[in-house]
């Protein structure tokens, strides 16, 4: 069963393990109402998304969308994204679901060189009397990744606004079918409701349905920085508020939140980068303790429009651009980073060639992280946690070992036994934390001989130290083949490996 405590020691132990990478590691998400988008403002979405301050840009690798307004709209909006300074111009919009609300539909626009669509479902479509825009479930793959502990279920959702009876029970009814197709979701998989939830405390009972315990639990949905309570007008929540930074109203309420499923917290595979459900410290815009943050709010601007001279999280430039996007009554993007699972890596093989009775017969065996640290970067990629399980008539070392990504490769001794005489082989299993190879096989393979047998003897006809021998020596040498690893270090071809080959070649047999 989840635990929130369990959660809590695990999110914490990734976040110090990823806190020194670049802001950039893992897979970003993020929920942006775009303000009655209609296509446009490239300049402004460059900015906001693209532009720099103190080292801090927001460049998401996923955003779910709020109020596009077409087709054309999405189709903009990539564009803007990928013709951006500083873009890597790998945008696609995922398919676009038309209808309820006026034209101010959902969306989701995604890179592809991290993340494969894998499928677009329509929920429930937009209703007058119920949810008023359509319900989409976009179900994204992490690219590389084949298995569906890498595939993220995406909510992109903009609930029914205002604070009356009527609309509450509204947004009660969206959260009740979010979360019943959530529960219908394979075990395991992970899901992110990401959006406008136009929700003015935590105790409204649409919030409620989606966050709240129930009997059936696999639906439920986790604030990730555990900031429950009354959020409108209220300055304690003034550093998470998201709207208005245009200042119709000032900013005074967290209606743009990112929620997701408890195992993000478990400490398996798609984590989120942070202390899982640490409640958030009060106090600053940028709680070490979270990558979740509120795009543009410092802190400064409660009942005001967003801050832009001092702004002291995105400064002057980008919360301008965030002010220009908002249309007349807007809204600042959140996001949150996600660590994504180690891949193990292993080599094929071990040949221990023809050793005698009784010697030593040793091979090195190399074990990797081999997570994409170009594409996710190191600090964000899990660290690949792994064991040895050797077949009969072989050893392995024994115990857990951790290799992280982009570090040095595990390098580990693999013996096979030599007390009797015969052809061995067998399969050594890498047991590891890979989703998507969780057991990753090296074939070994040898023959121990009569004792009797002389270790410069390497080529027909046997019993005989001649020509042949040597040049089988020679070739395995060069070719880096176990024949000719006779010598300490095991593993290692040098001069020691020649030298007793010499001796024993000049020493005869027995």
């Amino acid at each position: 069963m989840f635990s929130i405590h369990h959660a809590r020691v695990f999110g914490l132990s990734c976040f110090v393990a990823a806190s020194v990478a670049a802001a950039a590691d893992g897979l970003r998400v993020a929920a942006w109402n775009i303000s009655n988008y209609n296509g446009g403002n490239a300049s402004s979405i460059a900015t906001a998304v693209y532009g720099e301050f103190n080292g801090r840009r927001f460049e998401p690798d996923v955003i779910l969308l709020q109020e596009i307004r077409s087709q054309s709209a999405l189709n903009a909006l990539v564009s803007a994204l990928n013709g951006a300074s500083g873009s890597p111009g790998d945008w696609v919009g995922a398919p676009f679901f038309s209808g309820g609300g006026g034209g101010l539909n959902t969306a989701l626009v995604y890179r592809d060189s991290k993340l494969d669509e894998m499928n677009s479902v329509l929920v429930w479509p937009g209703s007058s009397s119920t949810n008023p825009r359509n319900i989409v479930r976009y179900d994204m793959r992490l690219d590389g990744y084949t298995s569906d502990e890498a595939v993220i279920s995406c909510y992109p959702v903009h609930m029914k606004a205002g604070s009356s009876s009527s609309s509450q029970n509204r947004r009660l009814i969206e959260g009740q079918r979010i979360r019943d197709d959530a529960e219908s979701l394979p075990s395991g998989r992970h899901f992110i409701m990401g959006g406008d939830t136009n929700t003015q405390s935590s105790s409204q009972a649409g919030y409620q349905e989606l966050v709240g315990s129930q009997a059936n639990n696999a639906g439920r949905f986790f604030d990730p920085i555990n900031a429950p309570g009354t959020w409108n007008n209220n300055s304690t929540f003034r550093y998470i508020h998201t709207q208005d930074p245009v200042g119709g109203g000032g900013m005074d309420d967290r209606h743009d939140q990112l929620l997701v499923s408890g195992n993000f917290g478990d400490g398996v595979g798609l984590e989120y980068i942070g202390a899982f459900a640490q409640p958030w410290d009060l106090s600053t815009w940028d709680d070490p303790a979270h990558s979740y943050r509120c795009w543009g709010n410092d802190g400064s601007s409660f009942n005001q429009a967003l801050r832009t001279s001092g702004n002291a999280a995105v400064g002057p430039a980008i919360a301008q651009a965030l002010i220009v996007l908002g249309d007349n009554s807007g809204h600042l993007p959140v996001y949150l980073d996600v660590m994504v699972p180690a891949k193990a890596g292993a080599d094929a093989a071990l040949d221990f060639g023809t050793v005698n009775v009784g010697d030593t017969a040793q091979l090195p065996l190399d074990v990797f992280n081999a997570g994409d640290v170009g594409l996710w970067g190191a600090g964000g990629i899990e660290d690949l946690r792994y064991t040895l399980i050797a077949p009969a008539g072989f050893t392995a070392p024994s115990g857990q070992f951790v290799d992280a990504a982009g570090g040095s490769v595990n390098t580990h001794t693999v013996t096979m036994l030599t007390t009797t005489e015969g052809i061995f082989s067998g399969t050594l299993l890498v047991s590891s934390n890979d989703p998507d190879s969780p057991m990753i096989a090296v074939l070994l393979t040898g023959e121990v001989v009569s004792g009797a047998a002389c270790a410069a003897d390497l080529a027909e006809p046997f019993g005989v130290l001649d020509l042949a021998d040597i040049n089988a020596f020679t070739q395995g040498f060069f070719n880096n083949d176990p024949i000719a690893d006779i010598a300490e270090p095991f593993g290692v071809f040098d001069l020691s490996d020649i030298n007793l080959f010499v001796d024993l070649f000049v020493a005869g047999c027995p």
